[in-house]
């Protein structure tokens, strides 16, 4: 009886440890690094270099609408002029586009630099600011 009683906590225990193994396995899988950094000059292996990535050109200003100044210029947040609402938009767009195109770069009041997209060029928050302007006379 006990041979029987020891075989059975040995087969539990061999069964436990293969569990905990997979477990852990499971575990060291789903937190690997999902990439590497690769300096310039670096031999990194199968790393694409920056210059292969294709752009589509720049996006419209519909699109730059769209992805970052909807968030503030569809509800008003924080006073933006909601887009075609004239009314809020006259005495802006009385200041002329260059000004409405420097405030956006720059920032003005709540508005953050370039609306708080870092990485639009300056062509886009142009195409941005004269999108919202052409909606709102």
């Amino acid at each position: 009886m006990k041979r029987v009683l020891a075989a059975v906590l040995v087969g539990f225990g061999l069964t436990a440890g293969a569990v905990v193994a997979s477990v852990d396995d499971e575990i060291r899988k789903r937190i690997e690094p999902v990439g590497q950094v690769c300096l310039q000059g670096e031999d990194c292996g199968n790393a694409a270099p920056a210059s292969a990535e294709a752009s589509s050109g720049p996006r419209s200003g519909a699109e730059v609408y769209d992805a970052v100044c909807m968030a503030c210029h569809s509800t008003g947040a924080a006073g933006a002029p909601k887009i075609g609402d004239a009314s809020a938009w006259a005495p802006r767009i009385e200041q002329g586009m260059d000004t409405l195109i420097n405030h956006a770069l720059n920032g003005f009041n709540a508005m953050p630099a370039k609306g708080g997209c870092a990485s639009c060029p300056e062509e886009e928050i142009k195409a941005a600011v004269e999108h919202m302007v052409s909606k709102s006379q």
